[in-house]
């Protein structure tokens, strides 16, 4: 089991990192929110831990040692949020994270199936934190290896 995280991302390497963290992490579209008042958008996740199934590789248990967790994240100084592909009152249906790519006074999560929640924002300010627990799951995430 890894220890729970706690990180705060201010430029585009930490955000490359939280990236990485939030691959294949699910997230109902209820579970997401724009706090305008507070100028911040929170979400909550059930991301798959990689850094648990390296561990379980590196020491050649395959197959094994997987696990998931609650995570929340945070991103602040978002002046305004759009939507792409879905809509917010969709609130049951899951969206599965891609990456988190910044772009010129913005951020995009991109979920597969070309959804997207762009963050305006002022700069690079977010933060991830597990919530609770991990729990154990028999299935790692697959990606199709891209021919070259």
């Amino acid at each position: 089991m890894a220890e729970r995280l706690k990180l705060r991302g201010e430029d585009e390497e930490d955000l490359a990192v939280i990236s990485t963290i939030l691959q294949d992490a699910l997230v109902p579209i209820g579970d997401m929110a724009f706090l305008a008042e507070e100028r911040r958008f929170v979400l909550v996740a059930n991301r798959f831990c990689w850094e648990c199934a390296a561990q379980a590789e590196a020491a050649g248990i395959m197959g094994e040692g997987f696990e998931r967790v609650l995570t929340g994240v945070t991103f602040d100084g978002v002046a305004g949020v759009k939507v792409r592909g879905f809509a917010p009152s969709e609130r049951e249906r899951i969206l599965q994270i891609l990456a988190i790519v910044p772009e010129p006074g913005a951020i995009c999560i991109d979920f597969s199936g070309d959804d997207c929640v762009r963050l305006e924002v002022d700069g690079i300010v977010c933060h991830l934190e597990d919530l609770g627990e991990p729990w154990p799951t028999p299935w790692r995430p697959k990606h199709p290896v891209a021919e070259a």
